[in-house]
C-alpha cells in the first residue's frame, strides 16, 4: 500500500513538472517573441532580402529587444523537456532525438538573436551603412546559424508529426497539425493574404508557432492528472 501511494505521489509530481515546463515554454515564446518584435517589426512590412525592414529602428528599442530576446531564449531548452515527455509514450528514443535536435537548433537561434541589435546598428549608422563588407561578414557568420535553427525546427516537426500520429503520445492525433513548420507557414500565408495582420506575425513566426503549440500542450498535460 505504501509503495502504491508513493508511486502515485511521484506520478502526480511528474505531471506537475511536465505542466510547469510547458508554462516555461509559453513564457519563452512570449519573451523571445517580444524581443524579436522590438528588433524586427516594420510597419511597412519590408520583410524580404536585406535589412531594409530595420531602417528607422531606434537603438534604444533594439537594445531592449536584444536583452528580452537573449535572456528569454534559454528558457526554451527547459521547455523542450515538456514536449519530450508528452511525446515519450509513442517512442522514447525518438522523443529524445526530437529534444536534442530542437535544443541544439534553439541554441543556434539564441546566438543569432544576440546579433540582431548589432546589424541593426550597422544599417542605421550613416557611416557604416555603405560598408557592404561588414554586412556580408555578418550574413556569413550569423544568418547561416538561423538556417540551422530552421532545419532543426523542420526535423523536430517531422518527428513530432510521426509520434503524434501513432496515437500513443499524450496528444490526440489532430495535434500533429500544430507542428512548428506548419504554423510558421500559416503565418506566411496570413502575411500574403492579409498583410495588415501578417506584418505583426512575420517578425516572430517561430515564437508564435511555439506559443500556440505550448498553449495546447499545457492543456493536455493538465489532463494527465486524470
Amino acid at each position: 500500500m505504501a509503495g502504491t501511494f508513493g508511486a502515485g505521489k511521484n506520478m502526480n509530481t511528474n505531471c506537475k513538472n511536465i505542466t510547469a515546463t510547458g508554462l516555461i515554454g509559453l513564457l519563452a515564446a512570449i519573451l523571445v517573441g517580444t524581443g524579436e518584435f522590438l528588433l524586427h517589426f516594420d510597419a511597412l512590412g519590408r520583410f524580404g532580402e536585406g535589412y531594409e525592414f530595420m531602417l528607422g529602428i531606434e537603438a534604444q528599442r533594439s537594445t531592449i529587444g536584444h536583452f528580452i530576446g537573449v535572456l528569454g531564449a534559454p528558457l526554451y531548452l527547459i521547455s523542450y523537456w515538456h514536449l519530450m515527455k508528452m511525446l515519450e509514450p509513442a517512442n522514447r528514443i525518438a522523443s529524445r532525438v526530437a529534444f536534442a535536435v530542437m535544443s541544439y537548433g534553439i541554441f543556434m537561434g539564441a546566438i543569432w538573436i544576440g546579433s540582431r541589435a548589432s546589424i541593426s546598428a550597422i544599417v542605421n549608422d550613416p557611416a557604416l551603412a555603405e560598408a557592404a563588407s561588414l554586412v556580408s561578414l555578418y550574413e556569413f557568420r550569423y544568418e547561416n546559424l538561423l538556417e540551422v535553427t530552421r532545419l532543426a525546427a523542420l526535423a523536430f516537426s517531422g518527428i513530432f508529426v510521426w509520434l503524434v500520429l501513432t496515437g500513443r503520445s499524450h496528444y490526440p492525433r489532430w495535434v500533429a497539425a500544430l507542428n512548428p513548420i506548419l504554423l510558421i507557414l500559416v503565418s506566411f500565408a496570413i502575411w500574403a493574404l492579409v498583410p495588415s495582420v501578417g506584418i505583426y506575425l512575420m517578425p516572430i513566426a517561430l515564437n508564435v508557432a511555439f506559443a500556440v503549440l505550448f498553449t495546447f500542450s499545457i492543456y493536455f498535460s493538465l489532463k494527465l492528472k486524470d
